[in-house]
């Protein structure tokens, strides 16, 4: 097995502690593993996970029928919107325009949903935002 490092802000480490603590994940390393494995399944059909129990951790945890419906959480046709839609917002966030990037994620996604969440958190880091006090009102209900 390759052994990788990545580094992601601290609300990102935070919020995955906090899933670990509830028992979400048995570790953070598991929770890496099973959500690159998450996103290489939404992105590729046919692509078949590895980590052994993804799909009893997956049943836990990943939103599906109508309650993801309600929270955001796509068909496999728009998870490639919302990857476009992601991949946009990181653009107006790198070049200072978060106002532009938050309009994006306000008029795609409810302020609750989990998508929307996520984008803030990529606007946040791609603008090097470390608190909700910066002035955009929305998705920041902490």
């Amino acid at each position: 097995m390759s052994k990788q490092t990545v580094r992601f802000p601290d609300e990102v480490v935070e919020s995955v502690e906090s899933h670990v603590s509830d028992d979400e994940f048995t570790s953070m390393s598991e929770f890496h593993r099973f959500a690159i494995e998450h996103l290489l399944c939404q992105l590729d059909t046919e692509y078949e996970p590895v980590i052994q129990e993804y799909d009893e951790i997956e049943r836990s945890t990943v939103y599906t029928g109508e309650a993801a419906a309600s929270q955001g959480v796509g068909r496999a046709d728009e998870r490639g919107e919302f990857l476009q839609t992601a991949g946009r917002v990181r653009q107006y966030a790198l070049r200072g325009d978060i106002e532009t990037a938050y309009d994006l994620i306000d008029n795609r996604y409810e302020p609750s949903s989990p998508m929307a969440m996520f984008l803030d958190l990529i606007v946040r880091g791609a603008a090097g935002i470390h608190s909700s006090a910066d002035n955009h009102p929305s998705l920041h209900s902490e």
